[in-house]
């Protein structure tokens, strides 16, 4: 589905998301038709951030996953999550990741539907050297890419050579908070959430990227000028491990097929709801990130709504018709 530019964001409202159905798979489908997720991420300080982001993807749906991750860490990830695959990477002294890493990962390269970079990691001038030596062999290909967390860095520290400001040659998915967007742009953060949608989209069409700028109000703008809204869920959603799992179920629905900016409002969508669900159950406040990755099989499935025949999703015919609740 195309949607127009529009001077006003579109809503990412029950009428939005039921025009525009996630792929779902066929009744015969097996787990290679939902897609093959690379999570990678994670450092000795911070093991648990991509644990949520690699469970909140399979809870969005991807078929496969794998995991890469320091070497440090990667038992440890392994025994949380059994249902992954997990690389251990070498790691710098301060926390990253090696840049012949990339060795390790190149032939996964042909075989993934969707990557998150990000999550847990540290050293972000090595991280963005990584992010940089990765892209060319991901560009071109079918592969989405979201950068998260520190990952994003790899715009202040472009490749030696680079002409001008770095911009991406194949359109990737940047979820950057207000903070973040501060530190990326040298803007002021009070100046960032005076006017989000300008400088959403100035940085959109810049960067050649679909920003998902994330607060009480998310805006997602696209290099064309598309642009998107949503306001939702609540006040505890500003936990530890709450970005990751946002970036996790993202990553998991576009490698179900999503294109990026179907899957971010999707994902802001879904994210909002579970801290909704989780706050009517345990109380706005003190409800945990790891928790909301188990609201969104369920919502998922309630967003096929009674108009859908379950038979019919069953045998493939029919697709996700939303009706994600607020």
């Amino acid at each position: 589905m195309t949607l127009p530019t529009h001077a006003r964001p579109r809503d990412v409202d029950i009428s939005l998301l039921r025009s525009w159905a996630l792929p779902f798979p066929s009744g015969e489908g097996d787990k290679e038709e939902r897609g093959h997720v690379l999570v990678l991420g994670g450092s000795r300080e911070m093991p648990g951030a991509v644990i949520l982001a690699a469970t909140a993807a399979l809870r969005a749906g991807a078929g496969k996953l794998t995991i890469a991750t320091g070497r440090s860490v990667a038992q440890l990830v392994a025994l949380a999550i059994p249902e992954s695959r997990v690389l251990g990477l070498a790691e710098t002294e301060a926390g990253g990741f090696a840049v012949d890493a990339v060795a390790a990962l190149d032939p996964l390269a042909d075989k993934i539907s969707a990557i998150l970079i990000g999550p847990g990691m540290q050293d972000e001038q090595a991280t963005a050297r990584l992010v940089h030596a990765l892209l060319p062999r991901l560009e071109g290909g079918n592969v989405k890419v979201l950068l998260d967390a520190n990952a994003m860095g790899a715009l202040l520290f472009a490749p030696a050579g680079t002409p001008g400001p770095f911009r991406f040659g194949t359109p990737v998915l940047l979820t950057p908070h207000a903070g973040e967007m501060a530190h990326l742009t040298g803007i002021a953060k009070e100046e960032i959430c005076l006017a989000p949608d300008r400088h959403a989209c100035d940085a959109a069409e810049r960067w050649n990227a679909v920003v998902t700028l994330k607060g009480a109000r998310t805006v997602i703008a696209a290099p064309s000028g598309e642009r998107w809204q949503h306001e939702g869920g609540n006040v505890g959603l500003g936990t530890s491990g709450s970005g990751d799992v946002l970036a996790g179920i993202i990553v998991g629905l576009a490698a179900r097929g999503a294109d990026l900016a179907q899957a971010a409002a999707w994902g802001v969508a879904l994210h909002a709801r579970a801290g909704e669900k989780l706050a009517e159950r345990l109380g706005t406040l003190g409800y945990l990130a790891r928790e909301l990755p188990e609201e969104i099989p369920a919502l998922l499935e309630q967003a096929a709504g009674d108009s859908v025949d379950v038979a019919a999703r069953t045998s493939g015919h029919a697709g996700l018709n939303s009706r994600v609740e607020r």
